[in-house]
């Protein structure tokens, strides 16, 4: 499995996925926001587009496996990392959470470990 894709929210569909989250309507959001509900309709959509979703309630569950909804970015180590990409063929380049930044920058780590030992 690959890890979960972190889109580019902007500050409205950040608070609507919030708000879905905590269980609010649309009409609430929209009276929050200065929105109309279809107007707020609109904007989980883009959120499920961006997600690539069934659902808003299916984006909420995305958006928490992606960090998104806890504020916490993924850094290398927060998931199985560069190793495993590798061992299932998948390119560490790829992986939205940094791993083969990670992987590079552990590496050189070591190597001026090595050095200085």
């Amino acid at each position: 499995m690959t890890a979960p894709a972190r889109p580019v929210l902007t500050d409205v569909e950040l608070t609507v996925l919030q708000g879905a989250a905590e269980g609010r309507t649309y009409a609430t959001l929209g009276r929050q926001l200065s929105l109309t509900e279809k107007s707020v309709g609109n904007v989980a959509m883009r959120v499920i587009d961006k997600f690539d979703a069934r659902s808003i309630t299916h984006a909420v569950f995305l958006a928490c496996r992606a960090g998104v909804l806890d504020g916490q970015r993924r850094r290398h180590g927060d998931h199985a990392g560069y190793a495993a990409h590798v061992y299932r063929g998948e390119n560490p380049k790829e992986c939205p959470y940094g791993c083969w930044e990670g992987e590079r920058a552990y590496r050189t780590a070591q190597r001026a470990k090595a050095v200085t030992a």
